[in-house]
């Protein structure tokens, strides 16, 4: 039987470096939000055991594949014999620090983890999801989260019904050569959860951001355009997708509008002389209250 499974993009609501481990990997503090712009994740359970990857990921061999390697990982720890079909549709952009990769692969895990009956726990399944990427872990987890040290330590927290304006500049930004450059910040002082939850709009920063407009101009003019349209925006992850937020999805809707129509303004200014600004997409969406497959696990 094929099933139609959601994968959740994430937000960060805000991300603070403060410090490095002996091993080169970065400790973290950020809130993590879930939102409604998913891709959709196809799965159908095989006899065999071999794992199918439907779907082409350009410049993505399969066993590169993060839901690939999702199923695969699940196969080695529990020594299940069946295999599965998968097929992805995409609708999170790629690299755009919205965590699209890890939520499929997340989505995998604890899919095939109920329909091949293997009966892990949630917290065994982050296991073997924080080995794929730091960032699976929360999509298990299943609720928006206060997160520490590298991304693994997660604390469910209660946010406010909120809308979102997620604008894609037409730019790639490798996350590793964020983390490495010389300039990032790395003694961001802790907060504590409390802190976040008393003042949740608004709260804090992205230690990366500055990082990355200084590294992309193309990052750095999507920025400024947009503040010239008096959009107040925050970047997530490591990048390239900024976001504004809003109390309701009629309001983002409305922002979205805003953007675009004046975004079709530099476009018939192009003639004159503007440069039309390098901006993808920009898609309105509701913040979620938990991961819809949430209550596929038990514990």
């Amino acid at each position: 039987m094929l099933y139609d499974l959601i994968a959740p993009a994430k937000l960060n609501l805000f991300l603070h470096v403060v410090g490095r481990r002996e091993d080169g990997y970065h400790l973290l503090q950020t809130v993590f939000r879930l939102i409604d712009l998913a891709d959709t994740v196809h799965v159908d359970v095989t006899q065999s055991s071999e794992i199918i990857r439907e779907s082409d990921m350009p410049g993505v061999a399969p066993d590169d594949d993060l839901v690939v390697k999702a199923a695969k990982a699940l196969q080695r720890a529990t020594g299940v014999q069946r295999g599965a079909s998968i097929r992805v549709e995409k609708r999170i952009p790629t690299g755009g620090g919205l965590g699209g990769g890890s939520s499929d692969a997340a989505t995998v895990l604890i899919a095939l983890n109920r329909l091949w009956q293997t009966g892990l726990s949630r917290q065994a399944l982050m296991q073997i999801g924080l080995h794929l990427g730091a960032d699976v872990p929360v999509f298990i987890f299943g609720q928006n989260a206060f997160a520490e040290g590298i991304g693994e330590r997660l604390t469910a927290v209660d946010l406010p019904p909120q809308a979102y304006v997620v604008i894609q500049p037409a730019q790639n930004v490798p996350t590793a050569g964020v983390f490495q450059s010389s300039h990032l910040t790395r003694n961001t002082p802790q907060v504590k959860i409390t802190d976040f939850s008393g003042n949740p709009v608004g709260f804090g920063h992205n230690d990366l951001q500055p990082v990355v407009l200084s590294m992309y101009p193309v990052m750095q003019e999507v920025h400024d355009w947009l503040a010239k349209v008096d959009c107040d925006v925050r970047m997530t992850g490591s990048g390239a997708c900024f976001f504004t937020q809003s109390n309701a999805i009629g309001e983002a809707l409305l922002f979205r509008q805003k953007i675009q129509n004046a975004l079709r303004k530099e476009v018939t200014a192009v003639a004159g002389g503007s440069q039309q600004v390098p901006i993808q997409a920009i898609f309105a969406c509701s913040g979620l209250t938990e991961h819809p497959l949430r209550h596929w696990l038990e514990s």
